[in-house]
């Protein structure tokens, strides 16, 4: 996945030289493949401690979209069903939603800094 996602491409055409990767902790970001694709490639990743909190809202907004996936137990009879379903709600996920999760960073950090790095109810 991380080589079709064009990292090394499209994130300096984007960013700069200086671009930084972010990801959390999860098993399959730490794997030794994973670890030496990034090493290989010379990408750089935000140091993300081991059970930290999770301040990126695009966690949000995958839980937002499974809801309106699954929306009434609505199941799907082929993957083609599934994908069509799941891009048509990521072209449709409300500005309203996108400008919430991002004006509430200030907060998310707040709290973050006040739990000395523990669970936050984001």
């Amino acid at each position: 996945m991380l080589q079709r996602a064009s990292l090394m491409t499209e994130d300096p055409r984007l960013c700069g030289n200086s671009w930084v990767f972010q990801q959390d902790n999860a098993a399959v970001h730490n794997a030794r493949l994973t670890k030496g694709f990034f090493r290989e490639n010379n990408i750089t990743l935000l140091d993300h401690p081991a059970c930290s909190p999770d301040l990126n809202p695009i966690e949000n907004i995958w839980g937002w979209m499974a809801r309106e996936v699954y929306k009434n137990g609505h199941q799907f009879q082929t993957v083609d069903a599934l994908r069509e379903a799941i891009f048509t709600t990521w072209s449709n996920v409300p500005t309203s939603l996108l400008e919430t999760l991002a004006s509430s960073m200030p907060k998310r950090i707040f709290e973050v800094i006040n739990k000395n790095g523990g669970a936050t109810h984001y």
